[in-house]
Order: structure tokens, then sequence, then C-alpha cells
């Protein structure tokens, strides 16, 4: 695809997904146009072995725009940022055609392990604003994260994911009722932490009565 050719489709691209847009010429004005038409470049380098120049470009560009799109990255046709301030996209993360992402969106890792670290996201995903996906795993086709969701395991294709950590809400257009949902195996360190201490707090409790009984028998005598 020529340069010409390539600016005509994010001109289309962004226009169909934002409604805010009236008119080509504010789509130059756009900072996601000018972070992904910039990421190419930098891949292209990046490709090639010139790691340097790639993640100058790549920084320069997210000071300019607060899209930041490491030039590792594998990215498809179609990828629409909605405003954008605040995105990361990490070295290893891979994703497919006509993926959406809001402001604020994470596409990290989880520590500093080394090869694929970083999550795929197939065709067609839409990631909320100020969602974070954390972790080498895949978000399948069609599915969409909710705003604010933490996402820390792999999502089938077609699901709808809210919360923190997310919890799998829709699959197939279908609501998945609460009393299915498996509790037991999410990472929630938090909800763990406070069930231990309700059942903390209960033993306390049950050994306090015995021994406010005991003492009150022994006062008796």
């Amino acid at each position: 695809m020529g340069f010409i050719d390539y600016i005509k489709e994010e001109i289309a691209v962004i226009r169909e997904r934002d409604p805010a847009i009236k008119s080509n010429m504010e789509v130059f004005l756009y900072p996601t146009f000018h972070a992904i038409l910039k990421y190419r470049i930098a891949h292209k380098l990046y490709v090639k072995g010139h790691y340097f120049w790639a993640r100058w470009l790549s920084q320069k560009t997210a000071r300019k725009t607060g899209i930041e799109i490491h030039p590792g990255a594998t990215i498809g046709k179609g990828l629409f940022i909605d405003h954008g301030t605040g995105v990361v996209i990490g070295e290893t993360a891979i994703l497919g055609d006509n993926v959406t992402l809001y402001q604020g969106v994470t596409l990290g890792g989880t520590g500093k392990e080394h090869g694929k670290r970083h999550p795929t996201l197939e065709d067609n995903v839409m990631v909320s604003a100020g969602a974070k996906i954390l972790g080498s795993f895949t978000i399948g086709e069609n599915s969409k994260i909710g705003a604010g969701s933490v996402v820390l395991g792999p999502v089938p294709p077609n699901c709808t994911v809210v919360g923190v950590p997310g919890r799998i809400v829709k699959k197939d257009n279908i609501r998945i009722p609460r009393n299915d949902l498996d509790h037991v195996n999410l990472p929630d360190p938090v909800l763990d932490a406070i069930s231990e201490l309700r059942e903390e707090n209960k033993k306390l409790r049950t050994e306090l009565a015995i021994l406010r009984k005991k003492v009150e028998g022994d006062a008796g005598k």
C-alpha cells in the first residue's frame, strides 16, 4: 500500500468511528492519526534492527501525543485510539484488525520477564477508558473490556468483561448469571484477605463468648 492510500485509509477509519470529526482536514489535527502514522515508521525501523532510532521516534511521538506505542508491538489494520491520552502499548503486544482503544488503556506486562509478556488482542476488540490488560494472554475477537477493568487472564471470543479483577459478564451476547461465576479461581487478593479476616473475626467472637461464659460461671460459684 502506498503512502497516500495509507493516509486515506486512516482518515476513513477515524471518520467512521469518531462522529466529532466533521471534515477530512480535522483528522490531521487528531493525536491518534499522528501516533499511528509515526508508529508505522518506527516499527519498520525496529524490524530492521534500528532500535535506537525506532525508540527515539516513538518517545518523541509519545511526548507530543500522550500515546506511547512501543515500536516492537505488532498492530494490524484499522486501529482506532479515541482521544488517546495515557494509552500505553507494550513491546510484545499484538493487535489484530479493527481494534478500538480509549484513553488511559494499558496493554502491559506483569514484571520483568523476557519473551512474550504483553497481551494479544484479536480482531474487533474494544477496550474502554482506563482499562488495564496485563500479561501474555489473548483477548478473543469481538470482545469488549469495560471502563476501568483490570484483566489478568485470557478472555474467549465474543465476551464482555467488567470489574477489578475483570469478570466475564456476557458471552455470545448472553448474560452470565452471577451464581455461575467462578469466584474461587478469580485472582482477587483483596477479596481473599477480607474473607480471611471475616473467618478470623468469627473464630475470635466464638472463643470470646466461651471465655465469657466460663468467667461468669466461675464468678457465680
